[in-house]
């Protein structure tokens, strides 16, 4: 299992009033990809780029690597 979370992902949304459809929509996503990502598993880098062109941040702002 690959060691990565989308946390900072979900508190932007929250910051800027946005659910996962409204994010699904905007960034032209699947339903699957936002499923994938809210169990912490690993999406396309695609798509990490379509998300962080929707919320206007850098992928580092999305996504990171859990430490052990």
């Amino acid at each position: 299992m690959i060691p990565i979370s989308y946390n900072k992902l979900w508190k932007i949304l929250i910051d800027n009033n946005m659910n996962k459809t409204q994010l699904k929509n905007a960034a032209n996503i699947s339903t699957n990809i936002v499923a994938k990502m809210g169990r912490d598993e690993p999406v396309s880098l695609e798509t990490l780029v379509k998300i962080s062109l929707v919320l206007q941040v850098d992928i580092g702002d999305i996504v990171e690597i859990k430490k052990n």
